[in-house]
Parts: structure tokens; C-alpha cells; sequence
């Protein structure tokens, strides 16, 4: 059964990502996705970014199988998917090897078959997942403002595209958001003219692993993980808040509003990036943690 009000809740500033609440990762039961989903409205956090693809394209029905199961929560939810990467996957045969997909009929079907995953009758936002060598920028549009115009898809959007592949789409439909890779540990969209781009074409931005992967062990490139977290444990100390949320920190002092989607399954870790929101760096601890980033001064 699906639920024709739009929806009541404001979009939050952090976004839960979904990828790894299925089979990706922590693998949740209908009951703790419902948990979940309720725990993380509770702090605050109402957007919930999925893509058709998450859990080998399973992810989207099992959180859908907790809003089918209390239809009350649809309407507190800002939901986001993507589509336009094809898997190799048991649930996909017909796909022989990874690939792209953006010509229209396959937008389309993805859409209707997330809004049955999702047991919803609209997709808040959508966004074309990676860009397509071999995509058509007048058919996307099309199939994207029919989508729309049928009340399917609220509004639409990229990730992962560079600002010429931006600006390329963007001519023929009006995108609202870019979900790109941006962190401490791979900023260089604030130097590589994306988020320029971005702003001047009035896209809001959404940052995937903004904590970029800091908090885990891994290969330490010229001490630059070293240096970063130094100059974070640092910060976080005058602070007095945790090293994750001076990393979501670092992200929030931007002046384009960024939105940083938070791929955890820990509450404790989504509650802290909204707490995050509080913590208020300092100009040159902001540069602190550039340089550190950069190994050098800024030029």
C-alpha cells in the first residue's frame, strides 16, 4: 500500500547512508531496521540516502519492508536512491559484466522497482549514481522530467560527476544535488573546481565518507594519516568533543552547506555527527586540518 501525502519532515543536515545496513554489512532484520530508522528520526536525522544497487540490489526492499510494516514512518523520511551502475548479481542476471546504464528505459525501470522496494509512491530525491561514458544528456532529462512530472521523483541529481559532466547534464534539466567523495582524507573537490562549479549552477552538495575512513586502520602515505590525526586529536582535545566530530565539523564550516551522509550502522556514531552541528572550529583550526591533509601550507 502505498502513501500519496507528501512528506512532513525537514531534510537533515546529516544523511544516514544505507549501504551497509543489508547485506553489505550489518545485515538487519526487518525489526532492527525499524530501530534504526526510528532512533535516527529521535536525534534528528530524517534523510536516508540508498541506491538501487546496496546489498547486491537488496537493501532497498528490506528497509522498504520496515516502512511497509509501520506506514507511519514514510511520511518523516526524506528518501534518496540512485541508480545507473549495473552489477554482476544474482538478482540481476542479465548483467554480464559491471557496467553503466543511463539510457531512459533503464532509469525508468530502476525508479519503479525502488518505489516497490521502498513501499513508497514517490523518491524524494534521485540521483544518477556514476557518470556514463555513453550517456545521452537529452534522453536522462527526458526520462528524468517525465519521472517527475508523473510525481515518481520529487526532485533529481548527481553523484560522483566531474564539474564538466555536471554542467553537461545540468544545461538540459534543472539537478538540485551532487553527492560526491569528500573528506579530510580526499579533499580535493574544494580545489578541483567541483564545488565551484556546484555552487555557481545552484547544486546543494553531499559529502559520501566524510569521515574518510580516518577512524580505521590503513596505509599511512607520506605520515599523512599521522598528520591528520594528530592535528585532529588536537583539536578535538580543545574542544572537548570526539575526533569524528571534528571531522564532520571540518565539512559543516563550509559556506555551501555541505550534507555529510554518514555510512554507519552505529547509533552512537550518527548521534555524534548531529552533535557535530554544535562544534564550532575556528578559521585556522579549518586550514590546521587542510595542511595536515595537504602536507604543506596552503600556497
Amino acid at each position: 500500500m502505498f502513501f500519496l501525502s507528501m512528506m512532513e519532515a525537514k531534510p537533515s543536515r546529516i544523511i544516514a547512508g544505507c549501504m551497509r545496513w543489508g547485506a553489505w554489512g550489518a545485515r538487519f532484520s526487518t525489526p532492527q531496521y525499524d530501530r534504526l530508522i526510528r532512533a535516527c528520526l529521535d536525534v534528528g536525522i530524517t534523510t536516508f540516502d540508498h541506491a538501487d544497487i546496496y546489498g547486491h540490489h537488496t537493501t532497498e526492499a528490506e528497509f522498504g519492508y520496515a516502512l511497509q510494516a509501520s506506514p507511519g514512518l514514510r511520511n518523516k523520511l526524506e528518501l534518496i536512491t540512485k541508480c545507473g551502475i549495473c552489477l554482476v548479481s544474482n538478482e540481476r542476471p542479465q548483467h554480464r559484466l559491471k557496467h553503466y546504464d543511463t539510457r531512459a528505459t533503464h532509469i525508468i525501470a530502476s525508479v519503479e522497482r525502488s518505489l516497490v522496494n521502498l513501499h513508497t509512491d514517490r523518491i524524494d530525491l534521485l540521483l544518477i549514481h556514476r557518470p556514463d561514458p555513453l550517456m545521452e544528456p537529452v534522453e536522462v532529462a527526458e526520462a528524468l522530467e517525465q519521472l517527475m512530472r508523473k510525481g515518481k521523483v520529487v526532485s533529481v541529481g548527481v553523484s560522483n560527476f566531474s564539474p564538466s559532466q555536471t554542467e553537461l547534464l545540468h544545461r538540459w534539466i534543472g539537478l538540485s544535488v551532487h553527492q560526491m567523495e569528500c573528506s579530510l582524507s580526499h579533499p580535493e573537490p574544494f580545489s578541483d573546481g567541483l564545488l565551484d562549479r556546484c555552487r555557481l549552477l545552484g547544486l546543494s552538495i553531499q559529502a559520501w565518507s566524510p569521515l574518510g575512513g580516518l577512524l580505521t586502520e590503513g596505509p599511512d602515505v607520506d605520515g599523512r594519516r599521522t598528520r591528520i590525526h594528530e592535528t585532529v586529536q588536537r583539536i578535538a582535545s580543545t574542544h572537548g568533543v570526539l575526533d569524528e566530530q571534528v571531522l564532520i565539523a571540518w565539512l559543516l564550516y563550509h559556506p555551501f552547506g555541505i550534507r555529510p551522509v554518514l555510512g554507519s550502522t552505529r547509533l552512537e556514531r550518527l548521534r555524534a555527527a548531529v552533535a557535530a552541528e554544535q562544534v564550532r572550529l575556528e578559521r585556522q583550526e579549518w586550514y590546521a586540518l587542510l595542511e595536515a591533509a595537504m602536507g604543506q601550507e596552503v600556497p
